[in-house]
């Protein structure tokens, strides 16, 4: 199989949001601690709030505070909303280069699409700061749909833009974007300046864990398939292969 083989197929990239695209993990952390504290008055540890990023807002605090009735769920979500949206002083920005990534992929026919565990309102509030939605071709949002890592959001923008499983790829920092992909049959790049380490993704069997998100375009354009089977980890200058 030669190298066009393996790439030509690929028209769609399905993109993760929080901790691929855009550097909003520790205002996320934040906003969730501060939230379960004022509702709860519970201190939750760093690494367990960030392990819950990228689900669906109720499906993560559900997830931190499983023991929580209802009525309390929704106080800790509009805890969050509250913080999050109008009293966080850590500021989202865009990873650096990202922008122009976006802009080669698109100039070199790719589809781009956002899968995310924001809110639809959440969403298009980033998109319209940072200038971003003209970029997409279709987004979903966990309030929409299923939260990850259950397929359904993925599998509906397949289905919108009339992509089989096969010509797609997901871009994703954290587990739950990658299990998402694997429950679809898609496969997957993990990116490790998110919310995982390349030590944690693997785990998920991505075709490749990237440190840095701007890279995909090299690995996309110049990469052929005999250096990326059966799964190729770059890390820190390194690589190591994996079966």
């Amino acid at each position: 199989m030669n190298r066009d083989d393996r790439f030509d197929r690929l028209r769609l990239l399905v993109f993760d949001w929080d901790g691929t695209l855009i550097d909003s993990i520790d205002g996320i952390v934040s906003s969730l601690q501060i939230a379960s504290k004022t509702v709860c008055n519970e201190d939750v540890p760093e690494q367990r709030a960030r392990s819950v990023i990228g689900l669906g807002l109720r499906e993560a605090i559900e997830a931190l505070h499983p023991e929580l009735e209802c009525v309390y769920v929704d106080r800790v979500v509009d805890a969050y909303k509250q913080h999050y949206l109008y009293q966080n002083p850590i500021r989202s920005k865009l990873f650096p280069g990202v922008r122009e990534m976006l802009e080669q992929l698109r100039d070199a026919g790719f589809l781009l699409a956002i899968v995310t565990g924001k809110s639809r309102i959440g969403l298009d509030r980033a998109l319209a700061e940072h200038g971003m939605a003209a970029y997409f071709n279709a987004t979903r949002c966990a309030d929409e749909s299923h939260s990850k890592p259950h397929p359904q959001m993925l599998l509906e923008i397949l289905d919108q833009l009339n992509t089989p499983t096969q010509h797609a790829l997901m871009i994703g920092d954290s587990g739950h974007d990658l299990l998402m992909a694997s429950n679809a049959a898609v496969d997957s790049v993990g990116v490790t300046h998110g919310v995982n380490t390349a030590a944690e993704l693997i785990q998920y069997r991505p075709i490749l864990c990237l440190d840095d998100v701007t890279d995909l375009t090299a690995f996309l354009t110049h990469n052929s398939p005999d250096n990326i089977q059966p799964l190729l980890i770059r890390t820190h200058n390194k690589e190591t292969k994996t079966s």
